[in-house]
């Protein structure tokens, strides 16, 4: 890994910008902006809560970084926010999320994503296109009162541009190295003062960027396009209705994996005879209505998601005709919450609310052996409904001091109808055709949390539960792999958030202490081919986060953030000959530490520019393991990127790096068929952008 010296980056950089302002420099506090910390409205918190009123960690993440630090995709929200993490594991389909140290590599996720209201309960949708993403917010710890199943790590809630609050035109064009090129449309108009209407696309060419020796080809090409129509129609003030659909299809060829010597710590170079992709069509659409009454407010969204798609792997990743997989998927989702709340300022506030939600799988594995002549296929058709109850209290014991209460209670069901066939050479094998019993579960969960607000700061204190519904296992290839247990989990958390100097400066602190219990262990099967989820017996996770921001000032933008995860694995005995207790939990990083800062200069007084934009990046990942026996391990990583922009009337030019150090790390290392593989990172690009506003 490439040794990488921070200050040497960083200060440096402060220093040029810092000469670089060609202003005469007025007061500091005369040119703060507006928009103060305690002003953000966190959308997720369901009841329009200000950051300083929620009494749990929170980052928002708005426009202007996005485009700064060319957020294309969630994974890129990995170098924002601390203890955050999405590791790239080679295509889409596998998209994980790590919060806090909590996450979930295969089957439901264990953090929640919300996207214009629609629910994504699968992780293979979580890896989708942003373009014209208005703010995201991430909410870390437990947020099962509000929100219920797989939200264990917390929620992260993204919302897009609306065309109520934002009219014109947007066109952006970037090309960059290895062969990528974008190009996103956009319209957003108010037919009249009732509706109000936009529509966008997006179109994505990737080359790619890692080679197969054994075809001399790229191994991960991606096109993708898709579309987004949003329709809105507001006939008073108290009432209004709207509809939010988007597309999305890819052809993505993927899995760049080669084998990985543990002992050397290198990667072989990409070496395998078939080749492997995955093809996504993601379809969503929420109609989401609310209505305003003399004190109180209901809201209702319904929402229905469809993934449709086809994974093909080499298996095996050698130039040997060996294993090939062929997946489909085919999910349908529907859900509706319906909530009525308070929407007064007195002393005492309400929420009550009901979901619902049903979900049908059909699922195929297709599996060829070449060296047995073996082929079988395994079809499963499944089905998950469930439905909750929810209920949440704000009292204000005094002016400054509040306490919110809240319960929840959830109830599940999930059905499995699975068929095996298959041939070794002529030979037919035997079928198994099996309807298994259902599994039901049901499950509080609650929240109890002081905060107590003065001046510009807050302070909280906060108990939060969740859980993650248990299942069936695709594969199972002992009787006790069929099936695993959900997992709860109970959080402590104290934290402050604050304003420094006239709002120049804002920050937050939290600290946090969650004990999992039956937490969801992903295991390689015995054959190595497959995977499946266990349960552990306890688990705890311990940490804290920090961060420190620069508000806009003459043209000044900063943050600072650190987050540090202590995840262990504290009873976990799999058999009489194998225990992973005080393991790291696989998949987390221990620290990560994030800092961006940016400048607008005006350069309209000596140049037919109206302004330029420098910003600069530097993200460290610490250490982390890719297994339960914690012998293998990623060293930390280092990533410098960088943006200079000129903007000229509607008009802004960009020249973008991405990794300019070139470090070297893995993105995923694995174990299968008795081998290591390796996944390398993506090399240091770069990229010019053309955008139109009008």
């Amino acid at each position: 890994m490439t040794n990488f010296n921070f200050l040497k980056v960083v200060l440096p950089f402060i220093a040029l910008i810092l000469n670089f302002n060609t202003q005469a420099q007025t007061s500091v506090i005369d040119t703060i902006s507006s928009i103060k910390l305690d002003e953000v409205v966190i959308n997720a918190s369901k009841n329009d809560l200000k950051i300083k009123e929620l009494p749990a960690a929170v980052s928002v993440i708005n426009i202007s970084t996005l485009e700064n630090e060319n957020v294309e995709t969630m994974s890129d929200l990995t170098s924002l926010t601390a203890n955050f993490y999405m590791p790239d594991y080679g295509s889409k389909l596998t998209s994980p999320i790590y919060i806090r140290g909590i996450g979930s590599r295969i089957n439901a996720p264990s953090v929640g994503l919300y996207v214009d209201h629609v629910p994504y309960f699968e992780k293979s949708a979580f890896q989708f296109d942003f373009f014209d993403v208005q703010k995201v917010e991430i909410l870390r710890g437990p947020q099962g009162t509000l929100y219920g199943r797989n939200t264990m790590g917390g929620i992260i809630n993204i919302l897009t541009l609306s065309p109520d609050t934002y009219q014109g035109t947007k066109v952006k064009l970037s090309a960059g190295d290895y062969g990528r090129y974008t190009l996103n449309a956009s319209y957003y108009t108010k037919l009249n003062d009732q509706w109000s209407s936009s529509l966008s696309g997006n179109y994505i060419q990737d080359i790619g960027n890692f080679t197969n020796e054994y075809s001399n080809t790229l191994v991960d090409k991606m096109q993708s396009i898709g579309l987004r129509h949003r329709l809105k129609y507001k006939p008073s003030s108290n009432f209004d209705i709207e509809n939010i659909a988007s597309v999305e299809n890819s052809e993505q060829g993927g899995y760049p994996y080669a084998i990985y010597n543990v002992d050397t710590n290198t990667t072989s170079p990409i070496n395998y005879d078939q080749y492997s992709s995955y093809d996504r069509t993601l379809f969503s659409d929420a109609l989401h209505m609310n209505y305003k009454g003399n004190g109180w407010r209901l809201t209702n969204t319904t929402s229905f998601q469809l993934l449709d798609d086809k994974q093909g792997i080499d298996q095996d990743f050698t130039p040997i005709k060996s294993y090939f997989i062929t997946q489909l998927q085919d999910q349908k989702t529907i859900s509706n919450e319906l909530l009525v709340q308070s929407s007064n300022t007195d002393r005492y506030s309400w929420l009550f609310g009901v979901f619902g939600f049903y979900q049908n799988f059909d699922n195929s594995v297709d599996v060829n052996y070449y060296p047995a002549d073996m082929w079988y296929l395994k079809t499963y058709d499944k089905s998950i409904g469930g439905a909750s109850i929810f209920h949440q209290s704000i009292l204000k014991i005094t002016d400054n001091l509040s306490a919110i209460a809240g319960i929840r209670y959830d109830i599940e069901r999930s059905k499995l109808h699975y068929l095996y066939e298959g041939t070794r050479g002529s030979s037919i094998l035997p079928s198994q055709d099996t309807i298994y019993p259902s599994l039901k579960e049901g499950v509080p969960s609650g929240k109890l949390a002081l905060n107590y607000k003065y001046d510009n700061s807050s302070v909280y204190a906060s108990f939060t539960t969740g859980y993650k519904p248990g299942g069936y296992n695709t594969t199972f290839e002992k009787p006790e792999h069929l099936t695993f247990k959900y997992e709860d989990s109970f959080n402590y958390e104290i934290g402050f958030k604050t304003d420094m100097i006239d709002h120049v400066f804002s920050t937050d602190f939290s600290v946090f202490y969650t004990f999992l219990n039956d937490q969801q262990i992903y295991n390689t099967a015995p054959s190595g081919r497959g995977s499946y989820l266990s349960n552990a017996g306890k688990s705890r996770n311990k940490g804290f986060e920090w961060s420190l921001n620069l508000n806009e000032i003459s043209g000044f933008r900063g943050n600072i953030s650190y987050g540090f995860t202590h995840a262990k694995i504290i009873e976990y005995v799999k058999d009489e000959t194998t225990n992973y207790n005080n393991m790291f939990t696989p998949y987390v990083p221990r620290s990560m530490f994030a800092t961006q800062l940016s400048k607008t200069f005006d350069l309209s007084e000596f140049s037919a520019f109206d302004n330029a934009t420098l910003s600069a990046s530097y993200n460290r990942i610490g250490e982390q393991y890719w297994n339960l026996e914690n012998t293998l391990k990623e060293n930390p990583y280092n990533l410098v990127n960088a943006k200079f922009s000129l903007k000229v009337d509607n008009v802004q030019f960009s020249l973008w790096g991405k990794n300019l150090f070139n470090d070297s790390y893995h993105t995923f290392i694995f174990e299968a068929l008795k081998r290591a593989y390796a996944q390398n990172n993506k090399p240091r690009t770069f990229g010019v952008d053309v955008s139109l506003n009008f």
